[in-house]
């Protein structure tokens, strides 16, 4: 018997697709320089106990299993590299409880952050991470995702309070709880985030809330140059300032916008800002943001203070990727994310720059530079050997100098396939030991194979 046959016993067969079209769909993430690879058979769980039922099987009979959510991720870690079964948990997506008092929820691996979010309006809480994208809870965790709201909440490390894990085995484990803090025992919850499906899969996370501010004002502060509006972003988290987002983006990511929205910003670098909590504290963090702004050279500081507004900046924001992959729409984008000192941040904008402008390539400069993380996106044909060779040369000098100042290869995207050759310098002393928890969690090594550390 085939496959899919063989997995009839583990989830109903409507569950169990082959089509070409859906294989196609779960072959790869979205906007990434990865080249596809279909898997054999695409399983739909709809519980914990169909995916211990799926894993069991796949130990037994040694046939890889890469866990697939939303596919938005960039370094290839939904690609079934070895075939095999993509595990799609998009049919887990209960919100099991809300508990407004203790500020937590439950939630399955499949929910999204928007249908979480949507869920908590009415009890004015809000889940901040927003890696932009509508991303599954438990890709999110995967991945230890980011974004624009971590310089103030933190990553996704930070908002886990507990997992539950179905290993390679088919076995369960439950790690964390429903309280803010333990010390109880190793923290298994911060191992398996950013695990990348490498070493179980999480059927249900215990999820730290936050209330939704009192006020909130979004601002945009143009500047005459990368390094002017990376020195402003330095200033306004060294102030002190209670300042709840800190983007960037370079005046090529502005050109993509604007010819793929049909706006009309001035192409220049330019800061996004978001400001949040009491009315008095709000007003006075956007007068200083805009004297601070006004010492580099601003040339126009814009804030909104509607809902609207603030959406529509922030989707001008979010859609900066796609925007600027548009540019060069026979080609795929190379996306790559370091994360310096913050202190570090000017010099390290400047130097991408300059590597990107040295090798030719038509690159853009954009990301979360609160936190010292950035992006640079530049366009390669995956299939061609000399254009492939200089857009990852591009990619390996950017590493480079975030890794000589005491950064890291990946601020928030992950190593997926794509930058496990960095691992060796940035954590070669402990490689050894990450190699140990894999083989103990997955000895068989069917758990997304080729991703982070192969065995």
């Amino acid at each position: 018997m085939g496959l899919a046959t063989e997995l009839e016993r583990a989830v109903p067969a409507g569950r169990i697709l082959t089509d070409e079209k859906e294989l196609q769909r779960r072959a790869g993430g979205f906007f990434t320089h990865h080249l596809p690879r279909l898997p054999e058979v695409v399983v739909v769980p709809e519980s914990k106990d169909e995916v211990a039922s799926v894993l069991r099987y796949a130990s037994e009979n040694g046939i890889p299993v890469t866990p697939f959510g939303a596919g938005s991720s960039l370094e290839g870690h939904t690609t079934p590299v070895e075939g095999g079964i993509s595990l799609d948990l998009n049919g887990l997506n209960n919100i099991v409880e809300v508990r407004p008092d203790d500020f937590i929820a439950r939630v399955e691996g499949g929910v999204t952050r928007g249908k979480l979010n949507a869920a908590l309006e009415e009890h004015g809480l809000f889940f901040p991470v927003d890696p932009g994208w509508d991303a599954t809870i438990g890709g999110m965790v995967g991945t230890n995702a980011s974004g624009t709201n971590a310089v103030r909440y933190g990553v996704m490390r930070d908002q886990v309070l507990g997992l539950e894990v179905v290993l390679a085995d088919g076995s369960t484990m439950h790690t964390g709880g429903l309280s803010m803090k333990s010390s109880a025992g190793y923290n298994l919850t911060g191992l398996f985030v950013g695990s990348e499906g490498t070493l179980g899969v999480f059927t249900e996370v215990t999820l730290r809330l936050y209330p939704v501010p009192e006020s909130i004002r979004a601002a945009r502060a143009v500047f005459p140059s990368v390094e002017a509006a990376a020195r402003v972003a330095v200033a306004l988290i060294q102030s002190g300032m209670n300042i709840g987002r800190v983007e960037l983006v370079d005046a090529r990511t502005v050109e993509a916008v604007n010819a793929y929205r049909g706006t009309d910003y001035p192409v220049a670098p330019t800061l996004f800002l978001e400001f949040s909590g009491s009315e008095p504290s709000v007003e006075h963090d956007v007068e200083v943001a805009g004297r601070v702004s006004s010492t580099e050279g601003c040339k126009g500081f814009d804030f909104e203070t509607d809902e609207a507004g603030r959406e529509r900046l922030w989707e001008t924001r979010h859609q900066a990727g796609t925007a600027v992959a548009r540019l060069n729409p026979d080609k795929r984008p190379m996306t790559t994310d370091v994360c310096v000192p913050v202190s570090r941040l000017p010099g390290a904008l400047v130097e991408a720059r300059k590597t990107i402008d040295c090798y030719g390539v038509d690159g853009a400069i954009l990301g979360h530079v609160g936190d010292g993380n950035y992006h640079a996106v530049f366009p390669v044909d995956a299939e061609d050997p000399e254009d492939f060779a200089k857009a990852e040369a591009v990619n390996a000098e950017i590493v480079a100098y975030a890794l000589a100042r005491g950064g890291t290869c990946t601020g928030e995207h992950g190593i997926g396939s794509g930058k496990a050759k960095y691992l060796q310098e940035e954590h070669g002393d402990s490689l050894d030991f990450m190699r140990g928890i894999k083989a103990l969690a997955d000895p068989k090594g069917i758990m997304n194979p080729g991703k982070v550390i192969p065995l």
